[in-house]
């Protein structure tokens, strides 16, 4: 089930927002407008690209905030809420099959497609079940990554899916 820009989940992003800037309005061309501008369609890679933007152009900064605007966003589109994780799974920081599924569920919602890639990051995670994720995995994941998209990384794609699990199993 692909995850919409709708009234609910548009506040969700709107209240991050308000969050950074301390402001009770959303700033003009912000991750809010974005979102608006975006409204109804499935939350992927171009509609958290345009979050991004928005975030960067509050923050000033190049890299999304923890628990900002991106970051919520990436968590509607995984199934989860940044604010209130109700997720009760385990995050080992290993390449499990939880995190595995996760990379793949990433990878088809770039490419649109229930079947991955060869040499995609599905296949570079596979290539090292079982083992810690660390510099080595994640640039192999990431190898994988622009493979599929042509030489880019994505907001919420199979790389990012992978630093998130990692990020949970150190918390």
């Amino acid at each position: 089930m692909a995850a919409n820009l709708n009234s609910e989940n548009i506040s969700k992003i709107t209240d991050a927002e308000k969050k950074l800037t301390g402001s009770q309005n959303p700033v003009r061309g912000g991750p809010t407008a974005q979102a608006q501008s975006n409204a109804g369609e499935p939350i992927n890679s171009q509609t958290l690209h345009d979050i991004t933007e928005g975030e960067k152009k509050v923050t000033g900064s190049e890299r999304p905030v923890k628990g900002g605007p991106t970051s919520v966003a990436q968590s509607i589109l995984s199934g989860g809420d940044a604010a209130t994780s109700g997720n009760t799974e385990t995050q080992t920081g290993n390449l499990d099959s939880s995190t595995i599924h996760n990379i793949t569920e990433a990878e088809k919602k770039l490419t649109g497609s229930d079947q991955v890639v060869a040499g995609g990051p599905t296949a570079k995670a596979q290539s090292h079940a079982g083992q810690s994720i660390n510099s080595q995995t994640l640039h192999d994941i990431t190898e994988g990554e622009k493979k599929v998209t042509g030489g880019d990384r994505v907001a919420g794609g199979p790389t990012a899916t992978a630093q998130s699990e990692l990020a949970k199993s150190r918390t």
